[in-house]
């Protein structure tokens, strides 16, 4: 492990590691293994539909645990293993046979490493790192996910092509144990004791925050939080899933739909970034009210029916705020219950988020299969765009701002602990 002194170093460690996170690997190089591997099993698409959806459901029960874990043994360790368990699983899927048992068992064995190796899991790490520039780390660093998106499938693509989809799950796997095992095992690590006296938030014997009870039963802002990050979720979902299919019915070719898609995982990289640097210099929850209005113009432009560039526009709005989303969720966490607990908070929240990612998909799909039409799915999408920002609205001020030990907020309620 390099002793590498600049924290920015972990930063782009940890862009490595999310390359190679769940979201490229199981969500977006999904869509590139579908045909060919329903074609040579001789299966319905809808079988392996259905396994990623149950997986999902899986690993978002499986984050809380990482979180204990993270909170317990640092974050390195938790990382280290999820990104070897993840490698193997995911070369394991060369195994899959036209079995369900087969196929749901695969899918399910891989959420394992997919929740060490996650989002949660490098927020925690910078968080360790940072306060003051807390909201711009976390937004390069979390911005290895658009990165992946745009990386891995065409990594899995070629080997496909060149190749089979048996060797290609292998070939991903060995991609993983790459981009994201080196640069993690060179450069992740937690503070040491000199450089924790140099940092405001770590300097104490005990690290600032709440307990995961407390913050579950004590405050209603967790469950505020995650119904508001949930609803987010839910619409960018439900929206950027039918972008192709949508631009498609109108008559754009499928080449260029693809490019709207790519577009928006771009902006999703920008949104990502520019929200970093703003939480660092705007209050939280009006970075979180901006972003989620730009949401509901990009949905009302993008299903509008009005002529190009409508349709782009909204789409690319709707990337944007795509890229916001999670990085909010990582520092609110931070600012809102502190860092005592963060791990086990934050990997529960996030659960609870990756459980509701199914779920804007399905109403979209639903309302055109009903209505011939996403405009009723769109209206849905909406109003709970609107919910979500009443609940930012009512947030308030920061328990845990940057050097919250001079924070009367911190102070108030250390003594009033």
């Amino acid at each position: 492990m390099l002793r590498m002194r600049n924290p920015w170093w972990i930063v782009a460690a940890c862009v490595g590691g999310l390359v190679c996170s769940g979201g490229p690997i199981n969500i977006w190089t999904f869509s590139v293994f579908l045909k060919p591997v329903a074609d040579a099993l001789h299966i319905g698409r809808s079988d392996l539909a259905g396994a990623l959806a149950v997986s999902g459901a899986f690993g978002a029960c499986l984050l809380p645990v990482a979180g204990l874990l993270l909170d317990r043994f640092g974050a390195r360790p938790v990382i280290l293993a999820g990104i070897v368990v993840f490698a193997v699983t995911t070369a394991m899927q060369s195994l899959m046979s036209a079995a369900p048992l087969v196929i749901y068992s695969l899918f399910m064995v891989r959420s394992f490493g997919s929740s060490g190796n996650s989002p949660p899991a490098y927020a925690f790490v910078v968080t360790r790192w940072f306060d003051r520039n807390r909201g711009l780390a976390l937004g390069i660093a979390l911005s290895g996910v658009g990165l992946g998106t745009a990386v891995i499938p065409p990594i899995a693509a070629f080997l496909i092509s060149h190749l089979d989809w048996r060797s290609a799950y292998i070939g991903v796997g060995g991609v993983i144990l790459v981009l994201a095992g080196i640069p993690v095992t060179l450069l992740v690590r937690e503070p040491d004791a000199g450089e924790r006296a140099q940092l405001p938030h770590l300097a104490e014997p005990d690290l600032p925050g709440v307990t995961l009870r407390d913050a579950l039963t004590r405050t209603w802002r967790f469950w505020g939080m995650a119904l508001a990050f949930c609803l987010g979720i839910i619409v960018l979902n439900g929206t950027l899933t039918q972008i192709v299919a949508m631009l498609m019915d109108r008559g754009v070719s499928l080449q260029a739909a693809t490019t709207v898609l790519s577009a928006s995982g771009i902006a999703a990289v920008v949104g990502r970034l520019f929200s970093g640097w703003l939480l660092d210099r705007v209050h939280g929850p009006y970075v979180a009210i901006g972003f989620f209005a730009l949401l509901i113009l990009g949905v009302a432009l993008f299903g509008s029916g009005l002529p190009e560039p409508a349709q782009i526009v909204g789409a690319m709005l709707c990337g944007f705020a795509n890229g916001a989303e999670v990085d909010l969720m990582g520092f609110f966490v931070s600012r809102y219950f502190g860092l005592k607990s963060y791990g086990r908070i934050m990997g529960t929240m996030f659960g609870i988020f990756q459980f509701c990612t199914g779920i804007g998909p399905l109403i979209s799909t639903k309302s055109f299969d009903l209505y011939h039409s996403y405009g009723p799915a769109f209206q849905i999408f909406e109003v709970i765009t609107v919910i979500s920002i009443v609940i930012f609205a009512l947030l308030g001020s920061y328990p845990y701002p940057a050097n919250h030990r001079h924070a009367p907020a911190a102070r108030a309620e250390k003594a009033a602990a």
